[in-house]
């Protein structure tokens, strides 16, 4: 009688316990990559629209749903071109802007992968680059349209994964300091970039004043901004060349 009341599951067991915590693992791991393949195709599409938003802010087009924001997107941006080693636009074997340099990231723009977006505003041609920095807490990065002269700033965002609210989140969070940058001057004539951010301007031509109590996130975006358009400076001098013959 004793050997066939222990022939029942021994729910006190240490092999039990093992068990039931295994399997409890493998159906949350299963319900958990359920939930991921089955909201992977909407949050890329949700990263995909922040992405163009951001683009068109730089543009200073603004204040748009998600709907119009999509289409106004595929009306002003042409082409997303990725530049070779000699600064020069890859050839577009699509339409639109959504398949080659809108694919990238930080990480491509480390390994010198350069993209440039051609943008048209009415009759006017505009350009916009991304550039990636590091802030006070953490990335920085921003969308910056250039004039078709390819010297001055047409408009500009930026954006930040982790900085301080009401301070160094002021360069995501403050239009007015992204408007500061329209009009300014990118290059010096001796091809060196002018374009910075200064606690204290002293060339307004090409300098905007830093973010109030926010030196390290201001000197990040400046470090960012110089860098970045030190990375491009081959192909604007390419299009200005262009545009003397």
């Amino acid at each position: 009688m004793a050997n066939e009341k222990n022939k029942g599951l021994n729910t006190n067991s240490n092999a039990y316990t093992i068990i039931y915590s295994a399997c409890l693992v493998i159906i949350v791991a299963f319900l958990l990559a359920f939930v991921y393949q089955s909201l992977k195709e909407k949050q890329e599409a949700n990263v995909a629209l922040d992405k163009k938003k951001q683009i068109l802010y730089s543009l200073n087009i603004r204040g748009l749903s998600d709907e119009e924001a999509a289409k106004k997107y595929n009306e002003v941006v042409l082409s997303d071109v990725i530049l070779n080693d000699d600064c020069q636009p890859t050839p577009n074997d699509h339409e639109g802007a959504e398949s080659n340099g809108f694919l990238l990231n930080s990480a491509d723009y480390k390994d010198g992968n350069l993209v440039v977006y051609f943008c048209r505003i009415g009759e006017e041609e505009k350009y916009v680059v991304p550039v990636y920095g590091m802030g006070l807490w953490g990335p920085i990065n921003g969308y910056i349209a250039v004039n078709a002269d390819g010297k001055t700033i047409y408009g500009a965002y930026f954006n930040h994964e982790s900085e301080t609210a009401g301070l160094g989140a002021e360069i995501k969070d403050s239009q007015a300091w992204q408007e500061l940058f329209k009009g300014k001057q990118i290059y010096n004539e001796d091809g060196s970039v002018a374009l910075s951010v200064e606690k204290n301007v002293t060339n307004p031509a090409s300098e905007v004043d830093a973010v109030t109590g926010a030196t390290l996130t201001s000197n990040g975006v400046r470090d960012m901004l110089q860098e970045g358009f030190a990375k491009y400076a081959g192909y604007f001098k390419l299009l200005d060349n262009s545009k003397e013959e």
